[in-house]
């Protein structure tokens, strides 16, 4: 049996990213078979455990992870376009959203004061804050940003699987072989695109669900068939929704929500 890198191990069981994992090597907080790895790479059989030390653990704890109601008018990041603002100017203090609904229990945003008042909610470091996914400028809705590794692979990682779902107002006409095609069949840049769950929401207004995501694809996508898109929004990711966050504000990824 071949021996792989230790950081590639840790990245193929999602317990951080290749770049965490070298970045905990260095500090001693990989154990490999209880052991402390001193030596960037180290390789190991794929039977052997890796694991992270209780140190690393508290760092990934610390690591923060929102989700952003963007506007239109922001790109996802900062070297997409310098003439636009990238996103992660609006994580700030003021901007941060807490739920009524939850704002006196155990929640995302900290944890039950006195009197059944929410806590402050921890200190805010946005430094390394990057986006898991994109939303074009003229694009609205659901960004999750974060400074997690594991999220970013979970969620754009090449094997992923999640699904993102966003509602399109298209002008044009649609016929059955059309609609036919968005869901499956269509082709982007030479290749063929996977499957995809499209359907109408109203008169106007399609529903969209893509396990993939090309550069504008459901523009192209919509292009390929005859409409124009005239607004786009994505309300969910995996099994976390946009739900009633407010545009251009944000929230804190709770302790128990998994995409």
């Amino acid at each position: 049996m071949e021996k792989v890198r230790v950081s590639k191990l840790l990245a193929e069981r999602g317990i951080c990213s290749r770049r965490e994992a070298d970045q905990y090597i260095e500090q001693g907080l990989v154990l490999l078979d209880g052991q402390p790895v001193t030596e960037l790479g180290t390789r190991a059989l794929p039977s052997q455990t890796v694991a992270l030390a209780p140190g690393a653990q508290l760092q990934q704890q610390a690591r923060l992870t929102v989700i952003l109601n963007k506007p239109i008018g922001y790109v996802s990041q900062a070297d997409d376009d310098q003439q636009y603002p990238p996103a992660v100017t609006l994580i700030t203090p003021e901007n941060e959203w807490i739920d009524p609904k939850t704002a006196g229990s155990d929640s995302s945003s900290g944890q039950r004061g006195k009197h059944g008042t929410p806590s402050r909610p921890p200190r805010l470091n946005t430094r390394g804050l990057a986006p898991a996914g994109r939303l074009d400028i003229d694009s609205t809705g659901m960004l999750v940003l974060t400074q997690d590794g594991r999220i970013a692979r979970v969620l754009i990682g090449e094997d992923s699987l999640i699904e993102k779902e966003y509602l399109v107002r298209v002008v044009g006409s649609l016929d059955d072989k059309g609609l036919r095609l968005l869901n499956h069949g269509l082709s982007l840049d030479g290749k063929a695109l996977k499957p995809a769950k499209v359907s109408w929401q109203n008169e106007d207004q399609l529903r969209f669900v893509l396990r993939e995501g090309k550069k504008r694809q459901i523009r192209r996508m919509c292009e390929l068939v005859g409409l124009k898109v005239v607004g786009l929004k994505r309300i969910r990711m995996g099994r976390i929704p946009l739900g009633n966050l407010p545009v251009g504000q944000w929230r804190r990824l709770g302790p128990f929500e998994k995409f």
